[in-house]
Protein backbone atom coordinates (compact mmCIF):
# COMPACT_ATOMS: atom_id res chain seq x y z
CA UNK A 1 0.00 0.00 0.00
CA UNK A 2 1.11 3.18 -0.64
CA UNK A 3 2.67 5.28 2.61
CA UNK A 4 0.02 7.66 2.20
CA UNK A 5 -2.57 5.98 2.28
CA UNK A 6 -5.19 5.42 5.38
CA UNK A 7 -7.53 3.87 6.30
CA UNK A 8 -10.00 5.74 9.02
CA UNK A 9 -12.67 4.72 11.61
CA UNK A 10 -15.60 6.08 9.97
CA UNK A 11 -14.48 4.12 6.67
CA UNK A 12 -12.78 6.61 4.92
CA UNK A 13 -8.91 6.26 3.19
CA UNK A 14 -6.58 8.88 2.38
CA UNK A 15 -5.00 8.36 -0.90
CA UNK A 16 -3.20 9.44 -3.98
CA UNK A 17 -5.70 11.06 -6.89
CA UNK A 18 -5.07 8.57 -9.96
CA UNK A 19 -6.30 9.74 -13.97
CA UNK A 20 -9.77 7.67 -13.38
CA UNK A 21 -10.44 10.04 -10.04
CA UNK A 22 -10.73 13.20 -12.53
CA UNK A 23 -14.03 13.11 -13.78
CA UNK A 24 -15.20 12.60 -9.89
CA UNK A 25 -12.76 15.97 -8.83
CA UNK A 26 -14.62 17.82 -11.67
CA UNK A 27 -17.61 16.73 -10.63
CA UNK A 28 -17.22 17.77 -7.23
CA UNK A 29 -15.36 20.75 -8.30
CA UNK A 30 -18.14 21.70 -10.75
CA UNK A 31 -21.09 21.56 -7.80
CA UNK A 32 -18.63 23.68 -5.72
CA UNK A 33 -17.80 26.58 -8.09
CA UNK A 34 -21.16 26.54 -9.96
CA UNK A 35 -19.56 25.52 -13.47
CA UNK A 36 -17.55 23.23 -14.89
CA UNK A 37 -13.99 24.09 -15.34
CA UNK A 38 -12.80 20.92 -17.68
CA UNK A 39 -9.94 22.58 -18.98
CA UNK A 40 -8.18 23.45 -15.69
CA UNK A 41 -8.25 20.01 -14.65
CA UNK A 42 -6.71 18.52 -17.99
CA UNK A 43 -3.93 20.97 -17.89
CA UNK A 44 -3.17 20.23 -14.93
CA UNK A 45 -3.30 16.20 -15.08
CA UNK A 46 -1.18 16.88 -18.08
CA UNK A 47 1.42 18.90 -16.21
CA UNK A 48 1.18 16.39 -12.92
CA UNK A 49 2.27 13.71 -15.10
CA UNK A 50 5.06 15.29 -16.85
CA UNK A 51 6.47 16.57 -12.78
CA UNK A 52 5.23 14.13 -10.28
CA UNK A 53 7.60 14.98 -7.81
CA UNK A 54 6.10 18.60 -7.50
CA UNK A 55 2.83 17.89 -7.04
CA UNK A 56 0.84 16.79 -3.79
CA UNK A 57 -2.70 15.13 -4.86
CA UNK A 58 -4.46 13.81 -2.58
CA UNK A 59 -8.18 11.95 -2.76
CA UNK A 60 -11.08 11.11 0.38
CA UNK A 61 -12.51 7.88 -0.94
CA UNK A 62 -15.17 6.80 1.42
CA UNK A 63 -17.41 3.01 1.29
CA UNK A 64 -15.39 2.85 -2.71
CA UNK A 65 -16.99 6.63 -3.66
CA UNK A 66 -14.84 9.41 -3.69
CA UNK A 67 -15.82 11.83 -1.33
CA UNK A 68 -13.47 14.69 -1.41
CA UNK A 69 -9.86 16.09 -3.00
CA UNK A 70 -7.20 18.39 -2.31
CA UNK A 71 -4.35 19.44 -4.68
CA UNK A 72 -1.24 21.53 -3.91
CA UNK A 73 2.06 21.77 -5.62
CA UNK A 74 5.35 22.51 -4.71
CA UNK A 75 6.48 26.37 -4.80
CA UNK A 76 10.39 27.03 -4.95
CA UNK A 77 11.31 30.15 -6.75
CA UNK A 78 8.12 31.61 -7.60
CA UNK A 79 7.27 35.10 -5.85
CA UNK A 80 11.14 35.45 -5.03
CA UNK A 81 10.74 32.89 -2.24
CA UNK A 82 14.14 31.00 -1.54
CA UNK A 83 12.76 28.36 0.63
CA UNK A 84 10.32 25.84 -0.53
CA UNK A 85 6.41 25.47 0.22
CA UNK A 86 3.07 23.96 -0.41
CA UNK A 87 0.73 26.03 -1.96
CA UNK A 88 -2.62 24.69 -1.60
CA UNK A 89 -4.39 25.58 -5.33
CA UNK A 90 -8.02 23.34 -5.09
CA UNK A 91 -9.75 21.24 -2.55
CA UNK A 92 -13.49 20.18 -2.29
CA UNK A 93 -15.81 18.14 -0.55
CA UNK A 94 -18.90 16.31 -1.61
CA UNK A 95 -21.90 18.04 -0.71
CA UNK A 96 -23.87 15.25 1.12
CA UNK A 97 -20.91 14.41 3.08
CA UNK A 98 -19.89 17.34 4.69
CA UNK A 99 -19.93 18.01 8.17
CA UNK A 100 -17.85 14.87 8.24
CA UNK A 101 -14.26 16.79 8.82
CA UNK A 102 -13.17 15.32 5.29
CA UNK A 103 -11.33 18.58 4.40
CA UNK A 104 -9.28 18.29 7.74
CA UNK A 105 -8.17 14.83 7.13
CA UNK A 106 -7.12 15.61 3.65
CA UNK A 107 -5.28 18.80 4.95
CA UNK A 108 -3.93 16.71 7.89
CA UNK A 109 -2.15 14.48 5.26
CA UNK A 110 -0.67 17.23 3.24
CA UNK A 111 0.77 18.04 6.07
CA UNK A 112 2.39 14.75 6.13
CA UNK A 113 3.33 14.96 2.99
CA UNK A 114 5.46 18.68 4.10
CA UNK A 115 7.00 16.75 6.42
CA UNK A 116 7.92 14.28 3.87
CA UNK A 117 9.21 16.58 1.60
CA UNK A 118 11.23 18.93 4.27
CA UNK A 119 8.64 21.51 3.76
CA UNK A 120 8.48 23.75 6.47
CA UNK A 121 5.05 25.97 5.30
CA UNK A 122 1.85 25.25 3.10
CA UNK A 123 0.59 28.45 1.63
CA UNK A 124 -2.48 29.65 -0.44
CA UNK A 125 -4.76 32.26 -1.62
CA UNK A 126 -8.76 33.27 -1.37
CA UNK A 127 -10.90 35.87 -1.33
CA UNK A 128 -11.87 37.49 1.76
CA UNK A 129 -15.14 37.82 0.29
CA UNK A 130 -15.26 33.95 -0.06
CA UNK A 131 -16.63 33.28 3.80
CA UNK A 132 -16.60 29.52 3.36
CA UNK A 133 -13.33 29.00 2.50
CA UNK A 134 -11.45 31.46 4.48
CA UNK A 135 -13.80 29.94 7.65
CA UNK A 136 -12.05 26.58 6.60
CA UNK A 137 -8.77 27.46 6.40
CA UNK A 138 -9.13 29.42 9.22
CA UNK A 139 -10.40 26.74 11.73
CA UNK A 140 -7.36 25.21 9.82
CA UNK A 141 -4.84 26.75 11.53
CA UNK A 142 -4.17 29.32 8.21
CA UNK A 143 -2.65 32.86 9.40
CA UNK A 144 -2.53 35.85 7.11
CA UNK A 145 0.50 36.73 5.29
CA UNK A 146 2.62 38.91 5.76
CA UNK A 147 3.23 39.41 2.11
CA UNK A 148 0.59 41.47 -0.53
CA UNK A 149 -1.18 40.07 -3.90
CA UNK A 150 -1.54 42.90 -6.01
CA UNK A 151 -2.92 42.84 -9.55
CA UNK A 152 -4.36 44.42 -12.35
CA UNK A 153 -7.20 44.32 -15.31
CA UNK A 154 -5.70 43.52 -18.64
CA UNK A 155 -7.74 45.76 -19.96
CA UNK A 156 -6.78 48.17 -18.26
CA UNK A 157 -3.62 48.29 -19.79
CA UNK A 158 -3.96 48.51 -23.60
CA UNK A 159 -3.77 51.95 -23.61
CA UNK A 160 -0.09 51.62 -22.21
CA UNK A 161 0.80 48.87 -24.27
CA UNK A 162 0.12 50.90 -27.24
CA UNK A 163 1.68 53.70 -26.60
CA UNK A 164 4.57 52.36 -24.31
CA UNK A 165 7.95 54.37 -25.15
CA UNK A 166 10.38 51.50 -24.07
CA UNK A 167 9.24 48.29 -25.79
CA UNK A 168 11.28 49.44 -29.28
CA UNK A 169 14.23 49.76 -27.48
CA UNK A 170 14.52 46.74 -25.77
CA UNK A 171 14.02 43.10 -27.85
CA UNK A 172 11.44 40.63 -26.12
CA UNK A 173 10.98 36.85 -26.95
CA UNK A 174 9.28 33.79 -25.63
CA UNK A 175 11.45 32.13 -22.94
CA UNK A 176 13.82 29.46 -24.66
CA UNK A 177 15.34 26.50 -22.87
CA UNK A 178 18.68 28.45 -24.15
CA UNK A 179 17.52 30.95 -21.84
CA UNK A 180 17.97 29.19 -19.03
CA UNK A 181 21.76 30.42 -18.12
CA UNK A 182 21.20 33.96 -18.71
CA UNK A 183 17.87 33.96 -16.18
CA UNK A 184 19.90 32.57 -13.65
CA UNK A 185 22.57 34.71 -14.52
CA UNK A 186 20.10 37.98 -14.04
CA UNK A 187 18.48 36.16 -11.15
CA UNK A 188 22.24 35.90 -9.41
CA UNK A 189 22.78 39.70 -9.97
CA UNK A 190 19.70 40.60 -8.14
CA UNK A 191 19.07 38.21 -5.29
CA UNK A 192 23.26 37.27 -4.69
CA UNK A 193 21.88 33.42 -5.32
CA UNK A 194 23.18 31.65 -8.22
CA UNK A 195 19.45 29.40 -7.74
CA UNK A 196 19.99 27.08 -10.77
CA UNK A 197 17.73 23.71 -10.14
CA UNK A 198 15.24 26.59 -9.15
CA UNK A 199 15.08 27.94 -12.44
CA UNK A 200 15.52 25.12 -14.25
CA UNK A 201 12.13 23.67 -13.03
CA UNK A 202 10.48 27.41 -13.89
CA UNK A 203 12.23 27.20 -17.64
CA UNK A 204 11.25 23.67 -18.25
CA UNK A 205 7.58 23.75 -17.94
CA UNK A 206 7.69 27.18 -19.44
CA UNK A 207 8.71 25.55 -22.36
CA UNK A 208 7.04 22.17 -22.71
CA UNK A 209 3.37 23.94 -21.09
CA UNK A 210 3.11 27.11 -23.52
CA UNK A 211 -0.73 26.93 -22.54
CA UNK A 212 -0.25 27.40 -18.87
CA UNK A 213 2.98 29.63 -18.81
CA UNK A 214 3.26 33.12 -21.11
CA UNK A 215 6.88 33.97 -19.90
CA UNK A 216 9.52 36.02 -22.02
CA UNK A 217 13.25 37.43 -22.13
CA UNK A 218 14.12 40.87 -22.42
CA UNK A 219 17.36 41.73 -24.74
CA UNK A 220 19.54 44.85 -25.42
CA UNK A 221 21.91 44.48 -28.33
CA UNK A 222 21.74 40.63 -27.95
CA UNK A 223 22.22 40.46 -24.30
CA UNK A 224 19.40 39.01 -22.27
CA UNK A 225 18.91 41.91 -19.62
CA UNK A 226 15.60 40.67 -17.84
CA UNK A 227 12.93 37.93 -18.05
CA UNK A 228 9.92 37.24 -16.44
CA UNK A 229 7.80 34.49 -15.42
CA UNK A 230 4.29 33.97 -15.83
CA UNK A 231 1.87 31.61 -16.33
CA UNK A 232 -2.11 31.56 -16.95
CA UNK A 233 -4.35 29.73 -14.48
CA UNK A 234 -7.80 28.80 -15.17
CA UNK A 235 -8.96 27.09 -11.81
CA UNK A 236 -7.67 27.96 -8.14
CA UNK A 237 -10.26 27.90 -5.85
CA UNK A 238 -12.45 30.94 -5.49
CA UNK A 239 -11.54 32.21 -9.39
CA UNK A 240 -14.34 33.74 -11.43
CA UNK A 241 -12.43 34.34 -13.87
CA UNK A 242 -8.88 33.42 -15.70
CA UNK A 243 -5.77 34.73 -14.86
CA UNK A 244 -1.97 34.79 -15.32
CA UNK A 245 0.12 34.60 -12.10
CA UNK A 246 3.34 36.24 -12.23
CA UNK A 247 5.62 34.42 -10.84
CA UNK A 248 8.96 36.64 -10.95
CA UNK A 249 10.67 39.45 -12.52
CA UNK A 250 14.15 40.17 -12.57
CA UNK A 251 16.54 42.75 -14.51
CA UNK A 252 19.74 42.96 -14.79
CA UNK A 253 20.93 45.88 -12.26
CA UNK A 254 23.33 47.34 -14.80
CA UNK A 255 20.30 47.52 -17.13
CA UNK A 256 17.83 49.39 -14.42
CA UNK A 257 16.01 52.40 -14.78
CA UNK A 258 16.19 52.07 -18.87
CA UNK A 259 12.65 50.68 -18.54
CA UNK A 260 13.67 46.48 -19.01
CA UNK A 261 10.31 45.98 -16.55
CA UNK A 262 8.00 48.20 -18.11
CA UNK A 263 8.54 46.71 -21.25
CA UNK A 264 8.14 43.37 -20.36
CA UNK A 265 5.16 43.85 -18.25
CA UNK A 266 3.85 45.61 -21.14
CA UNK A 267 4.20 42.94 -23.93
CA UNK A 268 3.11 40.23 -21.30
CA UNK A 269 -0.40 42.28 -20.72
CA UNK A 270 -0.36 42.45 -24.95
CA UNK A 271 -0.14 38.50 -25.44
CA UNK A 272 -2.42 38.19 -22.63
CA UNK A 273 -5.05 40.10 -24.09
CA UNK A 274 -4.90 38.20 -26.82
CA UNK A 275 -5.64 34.93 -24.85
CA UNK A 276 -8.38 37.06 -23.48
CA UNK A 277 -7.24 36.37 -20.08
CA UNK A 278 -8.24 39.35 -18.29
CA UNK A 279 -6.42 39.91 -14.91
CA UNK A 280 -2.85 39.71 -13.77
CA UNK A 281 -1.80 39.18 -10.11
CA UNK A 282 1.43 38.40 -8.20
CA UNK A 283 2.75 38.38 -4.45
CA UNK A 284 5.21 41.07 -3.19
CA UNK A 285 6.39 41.35 0.00
CA UNK A 286 4.51 44.38 1.82
CA UNK A 287 8.46 45.81 2.90
CA UNK A 288 9.48 45.41 -0.60
CA UNK A 289 8.76 48.93 -1.40
CA UNK A 290 11.02 49.13 -4.63
CA UNK A 291 9.27 46.33 -6.34
CA UNK A 292 5.65 47.75 -4.97
CA UNK A 293 6.22 51.03 -6.32
CA UNK A 294 7.49 49.26 -9.80
CA UNK A 295 4.15 47.00 -10.04
CA UNK A 296 2.04 50.15 -8.99
CA UNK A 297 3.58 52.65 -12.00
CA UNK A 298 2.73 49.72 -14.33
CA UNK A 299 -0.88 49.85 -12.90
CA UNK A 300 -1.00 46.88 -9.75
CA UNK A 301 -3.50 47.70 -6.91
CA UNK A 302 -4.42 45.95 -3.69
CA UNK A 303 -5.98 42.57 -4.49
CA UNK A 304 -8.98 40.94 -2.79
CA UNK A 305 -7.43 37.72 -2.42
CA UNK A 306 -5.02 37.15 0.81
CA UNK A 307 -2.25 35.15 1.58
CA UNK A 308 -2.83 32.90 4.38
CA UNK A 309 0.24 30.46 5.65
CA UNK A 310 -0.14 27.28 7.60
CA UNK A 311 3.39 26.45 9.88
CA UNK A 312 3.61 22.52 9.42
CA UNK A 313 4.16 21.27 13.00
CA UNK A 314 4.69 17.76 14.43
CA UNK A 315 5.79 14.94 12.80
CA UNK A 316 4.96 12.91 9.82
CA UNK A 317 2.42 9.75 10.34
CA UNK A 318 4.35 6.00 9.75
CA UNK A 319 1.50 4.41 8.32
Amino acid sequence: MDTIDQQQNNGMMIRRLVAEDFEAVMGMDAAAVGHPRAFYFERRLKTAKSRPALYVQLGAEQNGKLVGFMMARQMQGQFGRNEPALRLEAFAVAADVRGQQIGSALLSRLEDEAHRLKIAEIRTTASWRDHAIMQFLDHAGFELGSELVVDTRVTDQRRAVHEGNNRDKVDLSTLQPDDLYDVVRIDKEVTGQRREAVFYELVDEAVKDSAVRVSLVARIDGIAVGFVMARTNFGDYGRTEPVAVLDTIGVDPVYSRRGVGHALLLQLFANLDGLRVERVETVVASKDFQLLGFFHDVGFKPSQRLVLVKRVSGRARQD
